[in-house]
């Protein structure tokens, strides 16, 4: 198995197109086509993650978030990014990350820390818009069936519970080809009137180049007529942040308590108690005030998330509860999440968990 065979099963989990603009995802360090020994799984590449690799025999890291961030316009080892590349590339490790493309997978980051706060009822926070995508196409009615199937099998026709979903509408269409054409059905320099069925499916925007390749593989005419549109329909399954609810509700400070432990907190920043019980509960991992409002917006009692400035705070107005717990600590069973499911799908070589410490952060 080589690199690229693991970013690809990856990418089948957390596909790069739901990265934000703003991000570097990817394979960030590394040849795609070199032959893999052993993957060390972290949350951030440092020097002592490399070193760590290097120890371990692993020749590829996967990162929750990417080393390099901005261009590179020199190497020479003097800041800590320049550093670990330089060390990556002299071992011949890949570094690869895939970041805010796990920040908003329904499977992803916000995910785990539901599962560890024990959240029911999970729903995204902030679904990210342009996600959904609509083909348009028109064939044979001969054909339709066996282009229908195909393709569902790319990935298109899936809405939430449902698969093989599609809206079809027979119709009459007109043709007529040049003396450079090579039409299947009619002959050149004659209008051809076909008894054809317009399918209308819609599929997630990763696939569409799965999408459309069988389409052209599996479309009967030499010239394939088809329109490719984004909606403004709202995904539920892509997007930042989740909000769930307790089984039981719990008062303020006995959910505080039990967020501190759960999450390994050294300390808990946070807005004013309201006096009321905590049921319905916002996560985000990371960086997450930006979906202050979000939180407010849907109702919930408590908005769990890191890196709240101090007038952010205010912004609780007296609604919700904002609780700040740290960067590393909403991200730090990200790396957990990857092992599992790496260890599910590969088998012929070790998927480690790195025990480095990346956290930067201390407590006194």
């Amino acid at each position: 198995m080589i690199v690229k065979d693991v970013i690809e099963l990856i990418e089948e989990f957390s596909p790069l197109s739901y990265a934000e603009d703003f991000d570097n995802v990817g394979l960030l360090v590394g040849n795609s086509g070199t032959k893999v020994t052993n993957v060390l799984v972290s949350l951030d590449t440092l020097e002592n993650v490399v070193d760590e690799a290097i120890k371990k025999d692993c020749n590829m890291i996967v990162s929750f978030h990417p080393i390099i961030f901005s261009g590179l316009k020199k190497i020479t080892g003097r800041n800590y990014v320049e550093r670990v590349v330089i060390k990556a590339i002299q071992n011949n490790i890949a570094i690869y990350a895939m970041h805010t493309a796990l920040d908003n997978s329904f499977k992803g980051v916000n995910a785990r820390i539901c599962d560890e706060l024990n959240l029911i009822n999970r729903k995204i926070l902030i679904p990210q818009k342009g996600t959904i995508k609509k083909l348009v196409t028109f064939v044979p009615e001969k054909d339709a069936e066996t282009l229908r199937a195909a393709l569902f099998e790319a990935g298109a026709g899936n809405i939430g519970n449902y698969d093989q979903c599609s809206f079809n509408v027979s119709g009459t269409g007109t043709f007529k080809g040049n003396e450079d054409s090579n039409p299947v059905v009619g002959s050149k320099g004659v209008t051809q009137y076909e008894n054809e069925v317009r399918i209308g499916i819609t599929f997630p925007k990763h696939s569409e180049s799965r999408v459309l390749k069988a389409l052209s593989d599996h479309h009967p005419y030499e010239e394939v007529a088809y329109e490719v549109t984004t909606l403004e329909n709202t995904n539920q399954h892509i997007g930042m942040g989740m909000i769930g609810e307790l089984s039981e509700a719990m008062n303020e400070k006995d959910f505080m308590k039990f967020l501190k432990e759960k999450m390994n907190a050294g300390g808990i920043r946070h807005s004013a108690f309201l006096g009321k019980d905590i049921k319905k509960v916002a996560v985000l991992g990371g960086s997450g005030a930006f979906a202050i409002e979000n939180a407010k917006g849907a109702g919930a009692d408590i908005f769990v998330t890191a890196d709240v400035k101090y007038h952010q705070f205010f912004q609780a107005e007296n609604r919700m509860i904002i609780a700040d717990i740290g960067h590393f600590e909403t991200e730090q069973f990200t790396k957990n999440l990857l092992v599992e499911y790496l260890k599910e799908k590969i088998h012929n070589f070790a998927i480690i968990l790195s025990d480095s410490i990346t956290n930067p952060i201390k407590y006194f």
